[in-house]
């Protein structure tokens, strides 16, 4: 029998593959993975970003912009599609994003003032997930 596969953002798993070169490791998220099998994914970097990278929020237009005024929205949107298709390519079916960012939250993400204001809203890669019928596994709550 094939174990379940779960795609994970690799920043959760300790990558350091975070805007600032840092991680956000997760020791629930990996107590959870325990006996499932494991697709790690970084939106932003399969988007072409680097790490590290410039921050990036998501503006009242929907547009992506860095801290510098660059859109990024581009970047943003391929990252989601090749998440998908990796996703696909390895029958997952569901994901653990890090909440906040500009990809992968699902309740929140930034306000785009580059303040640290946060506000109920969702990140690129976890709308165009959801839209194509991915469930997105909240660990945070």
């Amino acid at each position: 029998m094939k174990r379940e596969t779960i795609a994970v953002s690799a920043c959760l798993l300790g990558v350091n593959c975070k805007y600032n070169a840092k991680n956000n490791l997760n020791f629930k998220v990996i107590e959870y993975l325990k006996g499932k099998e494991v697709v790690l994914v970084c939106p932003e970097e399969l988007g072409g970003l680097s790490t590290p990278r410039i921050p990036s929020e998501i503006q009242k237009d929907g547009k992506v912009m860095n801290q510098e005024g660059l859109d990024v929205t581009d970047n943003f949107l391929l990252g989601a599609k090749k998440t998908l298709a990796i996703m696909r390519q390895a029958e997952a079916k569901s994901i653990i994003l890090k909440d906040g960012s500009p990809s992968c939250g699902f309740k929140c993400i930034y306000d785009g003032s580059f303040s640290g204001t946060r506000i109920k809203g969702k990140g690129i890669t976890a709308t165009y997930l959801q839209l194509n019928g991915i469930e997105i596994i909240d660990l945070e709550t």
